[in-house]
């Protein structure tokens, strides 16, 4: 996923906008909006005012949306569109991030490795799972070894736990 961080010297970006990016990001991720557009790079990079309220008044559409089984059609162009005309939201309130559908990959690995082995298994060898400041996920194992979340997937949950282990 595209990270704000990386683009925080090219555009001078101050640490309260990137935390606010990163509040939000897989939330606005998992509605459908392409992080990876140019154009939607740009105008979060250079919209850090009125830039949470975009995101929320987007996030909150798509709920409506979602609740009366509509489709949220063009997610990246109405968060454009949010950000140029900051837009404010109607009923925003920090729940509606935790629908599980907005947790980050490396939460939804933990999550589906627990289910898969138990909870103890997991707890018991991973001590975090992190993003680095170029915006890959990876897993911090208590032996303190690492290992890209992207390794992990391709590599399947029994490998990468023996790795864990050794």
């Amino acid at each position: 996923m595209w990270n704000l961080k990386s683009a925080k010297d090219y555009y001078n970006i101050d640490e309260i906008t990137i935390e606010v990016f990163d509040k939000y990001k897989y939330a606005l991720a998992s509605i459908g909006v392409n992080f990876e557009r140019e154009d939607v790079q740009e105008l979060i990079s250079s919209s850090s005012n009125g830039m949470e309220e975009a995101f929320q008044t987007t996030i909150e559409y798509w709920g409506s949306k979602k609740i009366k089984k509509e489709k949220f059609e063009h997610p990246s162009a109405f968060l454009i569109k949010a950000l140029a005309e900051n837009w404010k939201p109607n009923n925003w309130s920090d729940k509606y991030l935790e629908n599980s559908e907005f947790k980050s990959p490396g939460l939804r690995w933990l999550e589906e490795g627990a289910c898969q082995v138990g909870r103890e298994v997991i707890d018991h060898l991973v001590a975090d799972v992190f993003e680095s400041s170029s915006g890959e996920e990876y897993i911090l194992f208590f032996s303190e070894k690492t290992l890209s979340l992207r390794a992990a997937k391709r590599m399947g949950l029994e490998r990468v736990l023996e790795y864990g282990r050794s």
